[in-house]
C-alpha cells in the first residue's frame, strides 16, 4: 500500500471540506472578490 497516497488524499479531501465549508459562509461581494482573485492568479481559467 502507497500511506503516503492515502495521507495525500485524506488531507486533500480534508481541505476540501474546510474550504467548501467556509465559502458556503461568503456573501455575494466576498464570493466574486475571492472569484477574481483566483482567475486574477490564473487558478481559475474560463
Amino acid at each position: 500500500m502507497n500511506f503516503d497516497k492515502i495521507e495525500n488524499d485524506t488531507r486533500r479531501a480534508e481541505l476540501i471540506r474546510v474550504l467548501e465549508h467556509s465559502i458556503e459562509r461568503l456573501s455575494l461581494p466576498e464570493l466574486e472578490a475571492l472569484y477574481y482573485d483566483l482567475v486574477a492568479k490564473d487558478y481559475i481559467r474560463e
